[in-house]
């Protein structure tokens, strides 16, 4: 299959940076969301970034514009028909993305194939709510999408060869490097991940280190980029519980239990960089 336009659902953190990775890989680009205000929020995101680039010289001027022009932002599920792909990137909750990828499914044409962006969700319980249970697959992107390399492509029970092909190649022409997982919670990447930076709050909450220490600690000692609790806050507390809430729920296994610092934390709103406050002050 020749992907190119992809549909996008959602313009927040994840659906802009997937459209702008595709839109600067020269693939056109339909990014929808619910009000007009997120469009252009998302739109605005976008812009910034490769202003950012252009500052860099890692883009040309035309380059930027040449990008820019080719994302459509919408709030209309209609202008989605003409893609070959259409990427749900909502938030991290299975009942709104049912609710999406069923409107999808009635909507596209039979060949389109659905992908979602969950970091945790089932892919073959996702698959199972369309008729097009074979051309259903998960692509999960990574934050910063425009500056992360990895793409995971997960499999469903049911997707077929050639959708898994299809969506390896295009990855690949984005310029990322995906690598192919079997459906199970987390899939690989936050299967590892997510309970780690749980297991930080655990440390930070019995006292045995201050969050800097904790972060520099990790970061010199294990050649992490970032320590777990800035990561955190980067990522969103709320989207840690949730995953960590998916795990505790599909494992059935104790280990997966949400740390109560983190629970408290989500419940006060303090969310991370998005809100301004999460573990650090922004």
């Amino acid at each position: 299959m020749d992907i190119t336009t992809i549909g996008i659902i959602g313009a927040g953190t994840m659906g802009n940076g997937i459209a702008q990775a595709c839109a600067v890989s020269g693939i056109n680009v339909v990014m929808v969301d619910i009000s007009e205000a997120a469009v252009a929020k998302g739109m605005a995101t976008v812009s910034g970034s490769l202003d950012r680039l252009l500052k860099k010289e890692k883009i040309t001027l035309d380059a930027k514009t040449a990008a820019l022009a080719r994302i459509q932002g919408s709030t209309r599920y209609d202008d989605l028909k003409g893609a070959q792909l259409v990427i749900e990137a909502a938030t991290e909750n299975y009942d709104l993305k049912v609710k999406i990828v069923k409107q999808l499914d009635a909507l596209l044409a039979p060949e389109v194939i659905i992908a979602s962006n969950t970091s945790s969700i089932s892919i073959t319980k996702l698959a199972a709510v369309t008729a097009r249970a074979d051309k259903f697959i998960g692509m999960h992107f990574f934050n910063p999408v425009p500056m992360m390399a990895l793409v995971e492509i997960i499999r469903g029970l049911q997707t077929s060869d050639a959708t898994h092909a299809a969506v390896h190649a295009m990855a690949t022409a984005l310029g990322k490097t995906p690598i192919t997982v079997k459906n199970a919670p987390g899939f690989v990447v936050n299967r590892i991940l997510v309970p780690m930076i749980n297991e930080a709050f655990f440390v930070l909450a019995e006292g045995l280190a201050t969050a800097e220490d904790i972060d520099a600690g990790m970061k010199l000692g294990c050649n992490q980029p970032i320590g777990p609790l800035a990561l955190a806050d980067m990522v969103g507390l709320d989207v840690c519980l949730a995953v960590m809430e998916v795990y505790l729920s599909e494992f059935g296994d104790s280990k997966y239990r949400a740390c109560p610092l983190l629970k408290e934390m989500v419940a006060a709103g303090r969310l991370g960089r998005k809100t301004g406050q999460g573990v650090y002050q922004y």
